[in-house]
């Protein structure tokens, strides 16, 4: 096995090989992601949902109080609904977008409003992907997946089990080491 091989193997394979054996990728956790919705049982559900999978989650209500979490806070990710009392998801992509502080952070539209999920496809002011409502863990697991093959989120190193320590064909690095450590 060459270096490259090596190092494909201990970061999990390529994305497509993930893919292709039906594991979607994660973003790696503890990853900050900023749910924004006006509707706190998707607020709620939304943040279990990425909660079971180890990201750390933060809510805003509103569009004001989204621009002003994301700046302070800089999430990784945010969901943002498009539909909100004030300025609505449309408003704060945009605000989001033209700061140089915001900018490069991936955005995931949601609505259930199909007037909305139109407009979206009119207006698509940068946003990296769009999930409709009433969804489910697998279209959040999927809209993430997709960020991190894009590059847009880090991934998730895979989990190794402990069978897998004791066979030696299976790379095996400890926690704590260096690239320069790993190569030797």
């Amino acid at each position: 096995m060459n270096g490259i091989e090596f190092f494909k193997r201990l970061l999990g394979g390529h994305a497509s090989d993930a893919v292709q054996h039906g594991r979607l990728l994660q973003a790696a956790a503890g990853t900050r992601v900023l749910v924004v919705d006006d509707s706190p049982t998707i607020r709620a559900v939304l943040g279990k949902m990425l909660g079971q999978d180890a990201y750390a989650v933060q809510k805003a209500v509103d569009g004001e109080s989204a621009i002003a979490l994301a700046k302070a806070e800089q999430p990784e990710l945010i969901f943002l609904d498009i539909v909100l009392p004030g300025i609505n998801g449309f408003a704060v992509l945009r605000s989001l977008r033209h700061d140089p502080l915001t900018r490069h952070i991936p955005i995931v539209m949601i609505s259930g409003n199909q007037q909305a999920t139109e407009q979206f496809y009119v207006q698509r002011f940068g946003a990296d992907d769009f999930i409709k409502k009433p969804f489910g863990q697998r279209e959040v697991q999927r809209a993430i997946h997709q960020l991190v093959r894009a590059g847009r989120l880090a991934a998730r190193a895979p989990l190794v089990s402990p069978a897998a320590m004791l066979d030696p064909t299976v790379p095996y690095v400890e926690v704590g080491a260096t690239a320069s450590s790993i190569a030797a």
